[in-house]
């Protein structure tokens, strides 16, 4: 790491120019969007090698989809000079032998911070035919799971789940980016309805592997026979902190949860899995709910809408975008920032939602009675009685 001072944006700049040209730098995140499109949250700047021209990699990631768009070093420099500042508030810049933070106060204040960083293995990724991947395919949890073959090859028939695996991996990635949670401190995930373990393993892999923390994994999966084959396989590869139990959401409370994963949690059990979440204080939650039952013989539609709605397949779709819109706003309610996006659809299910949310530093009253009336409001237009989260966040309530 240069021992130079980073005093101005000037400085920054020229350390990124000077660490691109040198193959140095492994990613630049640029957060705090503070400009006109609103949807815009963040965008995340990676080195790559495309059709053997070296190019940065900017991923745009707005609220409901990710745009990708690559450019050469001189042009890219550019555009991230029109980023920061007057955009974004935000610049996190890893290298392989430092991190750097710079950061603009309200006032527009400028503060940089630099420390070492421990080596990176890889900075520059090729991407001629093959994505850039969050997940190492030569990992032998994917022979173990019979995704890879034992050349270490994709086996074609299972291209959709490496797909899935990925794209998990790096909606995870960015949301541990900006979560409260220090990367060094290990981490304590429980993975509700783990199945057949592709995630869990992929999650304890990319956080003990890829990111070095000696993080805590548990599968919890009704079926004992599945809980059973995910233990042998994790103890064949020597997977330490990595464990699978009998059980759900209403059963299995582990002592501190971190990150609470729950994705085809049929109807209700997406609630109680949220409700365990937030209660758990968890830094992450992810869900992909199905199966919208609980609220959709409550919702009473105004008379204008019933031409639309006469038509079953409209009729579900309602009740599936007022379940995890109200869902999405308890867990604003209490402290998280929530993101609901399109995700790839589960092998057992086409239901391609996820909801994910990350704890903030803090909530003010007044942003929590915001959201709050929101909710009241959406319930009184439909005629909602009650919905199964809330009233489990209320019971806790009393209870505390």
């Amino acid at each position: 790491m240069s021992d130079a001072a980073l005093n101005t944006i000037e400085d920054f700049y020229l350390l990124l120019s000077t660490s691109v040209e040198s193959n140095k730098v492994v990613k630049l995140l640029l957060s705090k969007y503070r400009g006109a499109d609103k949807s815009l949250n963040r965008v995340t700047i990676r080195p790559l090698i495309l059709q053997n021209e070296a190019v940065l990699s900017f991923v745009y990631e707005y609220q409901t989809n990710h745009i990708t768009k690559n450019y050469s070093y001189q042009l890219a420099l550019v555009e991230i000079k029109t980023l920061i500042g007057e955009n974004f508030k935000s610049a996190y810049l890893t290298l392989l032998d430092a991190e750097v933070q710079l950061e603009f106060s309200k006032k527009g204040k400028l503060k940089i911070s630099q420390h070492q960083a421990k080596q990176h293995q890889t900075t520059v990724v090729t991407h001629n035919r093959e994505k850039n991947r969050f997940v190492d395919i030569q990992r032998p949890f994917l022979t173990a799971l019979k995704v890879t073959d034992k050349q270490q090859k994709l086996i074609p028939a299972m291209s959709n789940k490496w797909k899935q695996i990925n794209k998990f991996i790096e909606v995870f990635s960015q949301a541990l980016d900006v979560s409260p949670h220090d990367k060094k401190t290990p981490l304590n995930v429980v993975d509700f309805g783990s199945g057949k373990g592709y995630l869990t393993f992929a999650i304890h892999d990319y956080l003990r592997h890829t990111i070095n923390n000696n993080a805590q994994v548990t599968g919890v999966e009704l079926r004992q026979g599945l809980a059973d084959l995910c233990n042998e396989t994790a103890a064949t590869l020597d997977h330490q902190g990595l464990e699978f139990v009998c059980g759900d959401v209403k059963t299995h409370a582990p002592k501190q949860t971190d990150v609470m994963i729950a994705l085809h949690a049929c109807d209700i059990a997406t609630d109680y899995a949220i409700h365990y979440g937030i209660r758990a204080n968890a830094s992450i939650i992810m869900c992909s709910p199905c199966c919208h039952k609980q609220i959709r013989p409550q919702i009473k539609s105004p008379e204008l809408f019933q031409p639309m709605l006469q038509y079953g397949v409209h009729l579900g779709q309602q009740a599936e975008m007022v379940t995890d819109s109200l869902r999405a706003l308890l867990l604003e309610a209490n402290g998280y920032s929530t993101k609901v996006f399109e995700f790839i659809s589960l092998e057992h299910t086409n239901k391609n939602k996820m909801i994910l949310a990350v704890k903030k530093a803090k909530v003010s009253a007044k942003e929590q009675a915001k959201v709050l009336t929101q909710i009241a409001n959406i319930k009184d237009y439909y005629g909602i009685d009650h919905h199964c989260l809330e009233r489990l966040l209320n019971e806790s309530a009393t209870q505390d």
